[in-house]
């Protein structure tokens, strides 16, 4: 018999988690507190990305918009670090993963919505599961943390007020929350304008009385509202970032099945290729008729991702896309298949965790510990070996490893100089592309109090560009450091010899893993610079 104490614990929990089933609750807790505890452990076992440690510099140098994305990323970063006084690279990513763990439960109320709990449950499992949900937006330093946070807010908005036949004061004030979420959503990443775009076809084709109702444009007010930041910025900046953007996707109408292949190959890799075949099989079911979800429901998710996904798909067949662009578009397909599977497994044994469901976890597991070992603790070498200058080109691990100990080189190697008189107390570095300019920058320039400039195309350098002017610019005569790894490397004459007098190697530093060499980072000297750096951002 529950005790005094115990009888309003337990309304808390059933308060907090809103789940009628215990059985699916405590797998909810499980699953929530196993998967952040993974992803913590990576946080502090891996060094950072090259995507993660550029949106660093959104933080470090925050401002509305920036060249490439909207501002959330940086300020998500600037919360988790507290505002870069917790330096280390865990802390960046500290914020996707506490985001994860509400985007966890989110998916499972959205289910619950559209079905019951046990799709709700199945919804939470898949979505785990998934490499987009988990890792790119669930663990990364990325854009994509945020909007699917708010994508997902705005989806569990969505489903309890679009489909509402009679609308209530309750309906209008919760469309006004969506705005909200919607811009918010925006603010993270520019496609997230797809949550709007979905929600009005799903009104102009199933639930017109929206249509009359004030409460409706007052909340895509509210989105133009919260999104302004971006609109101010591209303004003061001539548009340059919508421009960049446009330029990535304007068709050239060449066919170019080779992108098509990366970009539907990319999807499958990206959502878990066995989650992939779950939801395809449910799309079947769907498109057979039948009607394991209400048609309201349907209608609401399908129009939150298939335009989405037909866009950025539709692209690849003429230009080279990113296969994460279509990875909000999977998040309703995975709220659709859980649906499906829902269903179809209520009456088996072990429906609470049928292989099926659980077997992409597995997976998904199984990769993380053997990229972890690749990035880590492994001894193999999977690019170039041919020469110095290119060894370990296009091996992906050494995006997230030996940075540190290309710091520590640093470090003895800037010493020497200085202490020999070669080159001046705290000297910058010169980088010519945004990677590695980021890793160079977080890694051994801000550690050590120097500043890191970019020189190159404003597609080269990025927000370097004005990083640069926020920097103070490079000094007429000074002499600066230069760091060329070799995985990245391009000749520093090439890159910087019409803009200083002399450039001298000072050192070549092997970055080993395992006791085996994995690249080699090469120092320069780059004397007496003379000011002919154009800047790119000038007209």
């Amino acid at each position: 018999m529950a005790t005094d104490y115990q009888l309003p614990c337990k309304k808390i929990s059933h308060v907090l988690f809103a789940i009628q089933d215990l059985a699916i609750k405590k797998k909810i807790v499980w699953l929530i507190a196993i998967a952040t505890a993974v992803r913590l452990l990576l946080a502090s076992q891996l060094e950072l990305a090259n995507d993660e440690v550029y949106y660093w510099t959104y933080a470090l140098y925050p401002d509305w918009s920036h060249f490439d994305h909207p501002p959330m990323v940086g300020f998500l970063a600037q919360l988790s670090s507290l505002n870069l006084w917790l330096e280390d690279d865990f802390f960046l990513r500290f914020g996707s993963i506490v985001l994860s763990r509400i985007n966890t439960y989110t998916i499972f109320l959205i289910g619950k919505k559209v079905k019951n709990e046990r799709a709700g449950w199945y919804a939470a499992l898949l979505y785990t599961s998934s490499i987009y949900c988990s890792i790119l937006s669930g663990f990364s330093l990325s854009p994509d943390a945020p909007q699917v946070f708010f994508w997902l807010l705005s989806v569990q908005v969505a489903v309890g007020v679009f489909s509402a036949t009679d609308i209530t004061r309750a309906h209008r004030l919760r469309v006004l929350l969506f705005g909200l979420l919607a811009g918010l959503a925006i603010l993270s990443k520019y496609h997230s304008v797809f949550i709007w775009v979905g929600v009005l076809l799903f009104v102009l084709i199933k639930n017109r009385k929206w249509l009359t109702e004030l409460s409706l444009y007052l909340s895509g007010a509210i989105s133009l509202v919260v999104m302004s930041p971006i609109l101010f910025w591209n303004l003061r900046e001539h548009f340059i970032s919508f421009t960049f953007h446009g330029d990535r996707v304007t068709p050239s109408w060449e066919i170019r099945p080779d992108y098509f292949l990366t970009e539907v190959g990319g999807q499958f890799a990206y959502n878990n290729p066995l989650n992939v075949i779950l939801i395809v099989t449910a799309l079947i079911a769907l498109w057979r008729g039948n009607e394991f979800i209400e048609s309201k429901y349907k209608w609401l998710l399908l129009l939150n991702s298939i335009p989405l996904w037909l866009l950025f798909t539709g692209f690849s067949i003429f230009r080279s896309t990113l296969p994460h662009w279509t990875g909000p578009a999977f998040i309703s397909l995975i709220v659709l298949s859980a649906a499906y599977w829902a269903e179809r497994m209520q009456n088996t044994e072990n429906a609470y965790a049928p292989l099926r469901l659980t077997l992409p976890s597995y997976f998904l597991a199984f990769l993380l510990v053997a990229t972890l070992y690749l990035i880590n603790y492994s001894p193999f070498q999977l690019g170039k070996t041919s020469d110095m200058q290119n060894f370990g080109e296009y091996d992906f691990t050494q995006d997230m490893y030996g940075w540190k100990q290309v710091n520590k080189a640093f470090e003895k190697i800037a010493e020497r100089e200085e202490l020999g008189g070669r080159m001046p107390r705290q000297a910058g570095l010169v980088s010519n592309k945004w990677f590695p300019a980021a890793h160079l920058d977080f890694y051994c320039a801000w550690p050590n109090n120097r500043k890191l400039f970019a020189i190159g195309s404003l597609n080269d350098i990025h927000k370097y560009a004005w990083m640069n002017r926020g920097r103070g610019g490079l000094q007429l005569g000074s002499d600066y450091y230069h760091i060329a790894v070799s995985n990245y490397y391009k000749s520093p004459m090439d890159a910087f010899g019409s803009y200083f007098e002399k450039i001298e190697p000072m050192d070549t530093v092997k970055i080993t893993r395992a006791g085996e060499t994995m690249r080699y980072a090469f120092f320069f000297r780059l004397k007496n610079y003379n000011g002919t750096f154009s800047d790119p951002l000038l007209p």
